[in-house]
C-alpha cells in the first residue's frame, strides 16, 4: 500500500515537473527594470551637485510646476505641430518613393544614390541654409523634421521591395496583372513589415529633428524650456522636456507597433513571436 502511494506521488511530481512554466509577462519585466533604474537614480542622484544633475523626485516636482503654470502644455503644443506635419509628410512621400525605387530598376539607378547620400548626410549642417530659404518660423521646422525622417522610411521600404520573393511577382505576371496592381496587391502587403520598421526608426529621428529645429531657429516649444533652464542652471526643469520627449517617442513606437499588428496580423505568426 505504501509502495502504491509512493509511486502515485512520484508520478504526480513528475507530471508537475513536466508542465512548462508560464513565462513572466513582458510588462512585469519592464516595470521591474524601471523601478530598479529610477530607484538607483533617486538614491545616487541626490549626492550629485544640482548644477550637474538631478533625480526623479526633483524632476517630477519641476514637471508639476511647469504643468500647473501652463508652460509645459503650450510648449508641447508648439513642438507637436511641426513634428506631426513633418513626420506625416515623410510617411506620405517616403513610402511611395521607396516602393517605386525598389520596384523599377530605372528609378533605382536614377535616384537610389541620392536617397542613400541623403540618409548619410549630416542634415543638421543644412539648417542654416534652410533658415535662409524658409525663415525662422513654422515652415523651416517642418522641413527639418521631414528631411531627417523621410530617408529611413524610404530606404526601409526600398529594401523591403527588393526582399519580396520573385515567385510572388511572377504569379501576378502570370495572371497578366499590370504593374500598378502588382505593386498594390502583392509588393505592398509583403513590404509592410519593412515599412513599419522604417516608420519606427523615423520616430526617433523626427523627435531629435524637432528639438534641433527649435534650437537653431526661433527658440520655442520644448527646446526653449531646455535652453532657458540650462542657461539658468536649473537642471531639474531642463530634464522635464527631455523626459517628455522620451515618453512621447516610446508611446509613438508602441502605437506604430499596434498599427502594424492591425494592418499585418500575419507577421507575428510568421515571425513566431509570443504576444
Amino acid at each position: 500500500m505504501v509502495d502504491v502511494i509512493d509511486s502515485a506521488d512520484a508520478r504526480a511530481e513528475t507530471s508537475d515537473a513536466a508542465k512548462p512554466r508560464r513565462p513572466v509577462p513582458s510588462w512585469v519585466i519592464t516595470v521591474g527594470s524601471l523601478v530598479v533604474l529610477l530607484g538607483a537614480w533617486e538614491i545616487f542622484g541626490r549626492d550629485i551637485n544640482p548644477v550637474f544633475g538631478s533625480y526623479p523626485s526633483a524632476i517630477a516636482e519641476a514637471f508639476w510646476q511647469l504643468a500647473r503654470s501652463g508652460k509645459l502644455g503650450t510648449a508641447l503644443l508648439d513642438s507637436l505641430r511641426p513634428f506631426f506635419l513633418g513626420y506625416g509628410l515623410a510617411i506620405l512621400i517616403g513610402v511611395p518613393v521607396g516602393l517605386i525605387t525598389g520596384r523599377f530598376r530605372t528609378v533605382e539607378a536614377a535616384i537610389g544614390i541620392y536617397i542613400t547620400a541623403g540618409y548619410a548626410m549630416p542634415l543638421v549642417a543644412l539648417v542654416p541654409l534652410l533658415v535662409l530659404w524658409l525663415g525662422l518660423g513654422f515652415a523651416v521646422k517642418v522641413a527639418v523634421v521631414f528631411l531627417m525622417s523621410v530617408f529611413p522610411i524610404c530606404i526601409n521600404t526600398w529594401l523591403g521591395v527588393t526582399a519580396v520573393p520573385k515567385t510572388l511577382i511572377e504569379v501576378g505576371k502570370s495572371f497578366v496583372a499590370p504593374n500598378s496592381v502588382i505593386l498594390r496587391r502583392i509588393i505592398l502587403p509583403a513590404t509592410l513589415p519593412y515599412i513599419m520598421a522604417g516608420i519606427r526608426l523615423a520616430v526617433g529621428r523626427a523627435v531629435v529633428a524637432m528639438v534641433i529645429a527649435e534650437f537653431f531657429t526661433s527658440i520655442s516649444g520644448l527646446g526653449a524650456i531646455i535652453i532657458t533652464s540650462a542657461n539658468n542652471f536649473d537642471t531639474a526643469t531642463m530634464f522635464v522636456p527631455i523626459v517628455v520627449l522620451m515618453v512621447m517617442a516610446i508611446g509613438l513606437n508602441y502605437l506604430i507597433g499596434a498599427i502594424e499588428r492591425w494592418v499585418a496580423p500575419w507577421q507575428a505568426e510568421i515571425a513566431g513571436r509570443d504576444e
